[in-house]
């Protein structure tokens, strides 16, 4: 009788282990279904409510939205740092530059309206991307380069593959081949993956509508409130692009430092001076160093910054005591007038050697 009694008692919870497996089995594919549906239905909102500002140019099987605006020459284009925000960053800065000569932003693969690509995603990948774009949209050279943070060594990589189209550079706050070892030793952390787990774990179940639910409204003020919330519907989008742009971080600052002569091309460097003093507690504290950590990381930041100037035999420098990384949103009109700077002594050098030519 005992063993009966044992014997039915196992087969319940059996069969209830089993029922409860099926049962939750059956709701993580319901809620993934519901899910993947909710993420597809905000894909196709957010492309009715924030169409592409640009055109989307084919490359080859591949689309990447390029915006252009002005007249003139020579062309300014801007090339973004490594985030999920694109060209829409640009926008304070392309409105004013598009009023002296024509300015084109665009998106790199993957990232808002471009078109993915596959694998990893190095300078040279990038280069060859804008190179192509430019092309089938008939923007003709020559060219200003604009490079923000990491768009600093992807511009010099582009410069280093297509020298000939490019007249002049302006680098805001740019990124330095060297900085990963620099910084780390100048701060004493070691070097780490700069995108938390959580993040990589988020870029593979975007499919889910999961990452749409829980990452944060982008706060940019310095942009129109339609402008941060086309950001904030791109944003789960863009995800797997930055973090495969991430992965080639090393490899494609090493690309660029290959590469540091531009000869007397003529170069602008902005660069950030922001004190510690000039930040919140609460700024203080994200940043994760202590005062001393701070100061010694942009005692180093500006070293490299220096080496950067010295990259042309034309060069200037401006450092922004009133801004930090983000320079095209915090002064935009710095790097406007750098901009404007740069392509008139471009349009000096083309008539001098017009003048040369005649003579």
């Amino acid at each position: 009788m005992e063993q009966t009694k044992w014997k039915r008692m196992r087969q319940f919870w059996r069969k209830w282990f089993k029922r409860t497996a099926i049962a939750l089995i059956l709701l993580v594919i319901g809620l993934t279904a519901l899910g993947s549906a909710y993420e597809q239905s905000a894909r196709s909102k957010a492309a009715r409510e924030f169409p592409a500002p640009g055109k989307l140019v084919d490359i080859g099987g591949r689309k990447i939205h390029l915006n252009c605006e002005g007249e003139g020459a020579p062309l300014v284009v801007l090339e973004a740092g490594a985030d999920t925000s694109g060209s829409a960053l640009w926008q304070p800065v392309q409105e004013q530059v598009a009023r002296f000569t024509r300015v084109c932003s665009y998106d790199r693969a993957g990232i808002m309206w471009s078109d993915p690509a596959k694998g990893r995603r190095t300078g040279a990948d990038i280069a060859e991307d804008l190179h192509k774009a430019l092309s089938a949209a008939h923007e003709s050279a020559p060219y200003v380069m604009v490079g923000a943070s990491m768009g600093g060594p992807y511009v010099m990589t582009f410069t280093k593959r297509y020298g000939d189209e490019v007249a002049g550079m302006v680098l805001a706050d740019a990124s330095h081949p060297e900085q990963t070892k620099r910084l780390a030793l100048a701060t004493g952390q070691p070097e780490s993956d700069p995108i938390p787990f959580v993040f990589h774990a988020l870029a593979t179940v975007v499919w889910t509508g999961l990452p749409r639910l829980v990452l944060p409204d982008a706060e940019v003020p310095e942009l129109p409130p339609l402008t941060a919330k086309a950001i904030t519907a791109y944003q789960p989008i863009s995800l797997a692009a930055a973090f495969a742009e991430a992965a080639s971080f090393e490899d494609s600052l090493r690309e660029a430092g290959t590469f540091r002569t531009l000869g007397s091309r003529p170069l602008a460097v902005l660069s950030r001076g922001k004190p510690w003093s000039a930040f919140t507690e609460a700024q203080q504290k994200a940043g994760g160093l202590t005062r001393e950590q701070f100061d010694r990381a942009e005692s180093e930041w500006a070293s490299m910054q220096a080496e950067e100037v010295g990259w042309s035999s034309d060069s200037t420098q401006r450092i922004l005591k009133d801004s930090s990384h983000v320079i095209q949103l915090e002064r935009p009109d710095a790097i406007v007038d750098a901009i404007q700077e740069v392509v008139g002594k471009t349009a000096n050098n083309r008539r001098g050697r017009g003048e040369a030519a005649r003579q």
